[in-house]
C-alpha cells in the first residue's frame, strides 16, 4: 500500500474521525487502541505494520493531551524525571523483547488485572478529586511503575494508561484528575520509545499515520480539556468502561 495511494485518500476522512475519537477516549481513560488497531487491520495492514502505525499516530494524541495538562498546571514537572526516564527505558526494552518472547501469558493475565482495576476505580474511596496518602517515593515509583508498565507497553500494550493511573492513585496518593494527567505523560513517553523502535525497523506506514496523527492530536487536546473541566465524575466511569472493554476484547481473543 503506497504512502498516498488512492485507497488511503478515499478512506482518509474515516481514519481521521476514528483517530480523533480514539485520541479523545485515550486522553480521558486510555484504551484508544481499541478503536485504532482494528481500524488499521480493517484497511488491510499486516499486524506488525498495524501496531507500528498505531504507535506512530498515537504519539500525537498523547502529546496533545500532555501539552494541555502541562499548560493547565496539572503535571508537576519537578517530580516526573525519574518516571519518564524509567518509562522510556522500559518501553524500549519491551519493544525489543516482543521479537523474542511470547505474549500468551499476558493475554490471559491482563484481562483479570483490568477487571480488578475497574472494580477498584468503581468502589475505592481513594479514587476521588482529593489527594490521599503517598506510599512510596517518586524514584521508587519510577523504577517500579515506570520501568514495569513501560516495558509492558512496548511489549504488549492494552490498558497501559489504566496501569499508570492506578499506580499514581494507589502508590503516590494522587487524585484521579492528577493521576490521569501524569499517566498521560508516561504514556506519551512509552509510545514515543516504541514508535522510535518501529520507525528504525521500517514498519510504519506514514501515509496512514499522518492522517490519523492529525485526528489524534485534536482528540487528545479535547479529551484533556474534558478531564481538567470534569475530573473524577468523567474519568471514573470512562476508566471503568474502557478497562472492562479491553478485558472483554482480550478474553475473546484468547478464547478464539
Amino acid at each position: 500500500m503506497g504512502a498516498w495511494s488512492l485507497e488511503i485518500i478515499e478512506i482518509a476522512p474515516l481514519l481521521f474521525i476514528l483517530a480523533l475519537l480514539a485520541g479523545l477516549v485515550d486522553a480521558v481513560a486510555g484504551g484508544g487502541g481499541l478503536i485504532t488497531v482494528p481500524a488499521l487491520l480493517w484497511v488491510g495492514l499486516a499486524p506488525v505494520a498495524a501496531l507500528a502505525t498505531n504507535k506512530a499516530q498515537g504519539v500525537f494524541g498523547t502529546l496533545a493531551s500532555t501539552l494541555h495538562f502541562v499548560r493547565q498546571g496539572a503535571i508537576d514537572l519537578s517530580t516526573v524525571a525519574s518516571a519518564v526516564a524509567c518509562t522510556f527505558a522500559g518501553a524500549s526494552a519491551g519493544a525489543i523483547a516482543v521479537h523474542f518472547l511470547a505474549t500468551d501469558v499476558l493475554s490471559r493475565l491482563v484481562p483479570l488485572l483490568l477487571i480488578g482495576f475497574a472494580l477498584y476505580f468503581l468502589f475505592s474511596p481513594r479514587v476521588a478529586d482529593i489527594d490521599a496518602r503517598q506510599r512510596i517515593g517518586h524514584r521508587a515509583f519510577g523504577l517500579l511503575i515506570g520501568t514495569g508498565v513501560g516495558f509492558y507497553d512496548g511489549f504488549f500494550g492494552p490498558g497501559t494508561g489504566t496501569f499508570f493511573a492506578i499506580g499514581y492513585v494507589a502508590l503516590l496518593g494522587y487524585n484521579l484528575r492528577s493521576a490521569t494527567a501524569h499517566a498521560k505523560l508516561l504514556n506519551f513517553t512509552s509510545n514515543l520509545a516504541a514508535c522510535l523502535f518501529f520507525i528504525t525497523a521500517g514498519h510504519v506506514l506514514w501515509g496512514i499515520a499522518i492522517i490519523m496523527a492529525a485526528g489524534q492530536f485534536l482528540g487528545g487536546w479535547l479529551g484533556a480539556h474534558l478531564v481538567i473541566r470534569h475530573g473524577t465524575r468523567l474519568v471514573r466511569p470512562v476508566l471503568v468502561a474502557v478497562s472492562l472493554l479491553i478485558s472483554l476484547k482480550l478474553l475473546l481473543q484468547a478464547g478464539g
